[in-house]
């Protein structure tokens, strides 16, 4: 039987930038990580786009909003101190049509109020920014926007945390259930801790509800898919089309990687398991028969619109549509050079079962000797650095009770 005093079920971003934090305030306390992967970042941490977010598009009075700008400073910090690729090209958000001008300042009140640095410029300004990219009247432009390589990150913190002599990384290691109150099983031991800490991305949901947690959520599956353009002289910047406020998907956008790429997406197509990334490869019954009445319920809600949704994704999955809904953001390009589909994703969105709607915000609750992070979605990558120390504040809290 292993014994530990923190214990963190999954080691993707956030759980190994919870450790960090946790071994830098407490060097004497042992902390493992368990990670049912036999390495890092095989799902949302090192499948998501790269993007560094700025923090124009929450809600002032969200988490989002509270953390996602000093996250991006220290995030940047850490990539430019540790010699991570990153291209700090910056954003420019772009109109379709008149009706979404006002949604444009919208989102520069939000930036304004977030402390984001943030300007609304005309067309002429927006040509000198980004020659390519199409608007109507207005655009935002995001100087503080980045692309990193988000593997490349994950598996830095990762390499720092396993040189520590109280930090240890257990791979291959599936929490499979809870023992009493301080104690669970893998599928390999027994485990005993003073405070665990649930960081289980896809699998938050199932890890909270062991513990009491999070009884009224469970965690609905999304699939991203973005297309290669093989010349990377089309943008400069990244360039995002207005986004529906009121729903938690930005839309379709070009993104301009660190090492120079440029890809369009994503989708948000709904999945019907929660490592639907292609075919039938890790195909889950039983969670097929768990995660498709609640789309069905959804559907027949429509609940943020997600017919709509539903059916405006899913047509993505023809490759001519993707194409037409990517063009339609700059002034000129090649439909022959888009190239293969790249690396798949899944965006973990908690859904609230009692008020039948998707969470915006991110989701953390306490039960015993256990916090469980339920909801990480985007920017929770670029959020991380500053997100963990407000869990790390909690966890603080609760072991200083015990003593």
């Amino acid at each position: 039987m292993l014994n530990t005093d923190i214990l963190i079920a999954g080691a993707g971003i956030v759980g190994l930038s919870v450790a960090r934090e946790i071994a830098a305030r407490y060097p004497d306390i042992t902390i493992t990580i368990l990670e049912k992967e036999p390495t890092l970042a095989r799902h949302a941490s090192g499948r998501n786009s790269g993007v560094l977010h700025a923090g124009f598009y929450y809600s002032p009075d969200s988490l989002k909003a509270k953390f996602v700008v000093d996250g991006n400073r220290l995030l940047t910090q850490y990539c430019l101190e540790n010699g991570l690729s990153i291209n700090r090209c910056g954003k420019v958000v772009v109109a379709k049509n008149e009706n979404e001008i006002e949604s444009l300042y919208e989102l520069k009140r939000r930036g304004d109020s977030n402390g984001v640095a943030i300007e609304i410029v005309d067309e002429a300004g927006l040509s000198e920014l980004e020659p390519n990219a199409k608007t109507v009247e207005k655009a935002l432009y995001s100087p503080s926007t980045s692309t990193i390589i988000p593997s490349e990150v994950v598996e830095c913190i990762g390499s720092s945390l396993m040189k520590k002599k109280n930090v240890r990384i257990l791979f291959n290691e599936r929490l499979l259930k809870r023992n009493g109150s301080a104690s669970i099983t893998t599928n390999s031991q027994k485990i005993t801790f003073s405070h665990l800490i649930n960081t289980a991305g896809l699998y938050a949901d199932k890890v909270a509800h062991e513990f009491g947690a999070g009884m009224k959520y469970s965690l609905i599956p999304f699939k991203g898919l973005y297309l290669e353009y093989e010349s990377p002289d089309l943008i400069r910047k990244h360039i995002y089309p207005v986004p529906d406020i009121d729903n938690p998907f930005l839309g379709m956008h070009f993104t301009k990687s660190a090492d120079g790429h440029v890809k369009a997406g994503p989708t948000a197509i709904p999945a019907f398991w929660r490592e639907n990334y292609s075919g039938l490869s890790n195909f889950s019954l039983s969670e097929a028969l768990e995660i498709l009445p609640v789309e069905a319920k959804l559907f027949a809600h429509n609940s943020f619109n997600f017919r709509k949704i539903a059916f405006e994704e899913l047509r993505k999955y023809y490759r001519k549509n993707f194409i037409s809904l990517a063009s339609r953001l700059v002034k000129t390009i090649d439909e022959r050079k888009f190239g293969r589909w790249l690396t798949p994703g899944i965006r973990a969105q908690l859904y609230n079962r009692k008020q039948c709607r998707l969470e915006m915000d991110f989701v953390v609750e306490e039960a015993e000797n256990s916090t469980h992070v339920l909801n990480a979605v985007s920017p929770a990558f670029t959020c991380a650095f500053s997100f963990s120390r407000f869990v790390a504040d909690e966890v603080e809290k609760r072991l200083n009770k015990k003593r």
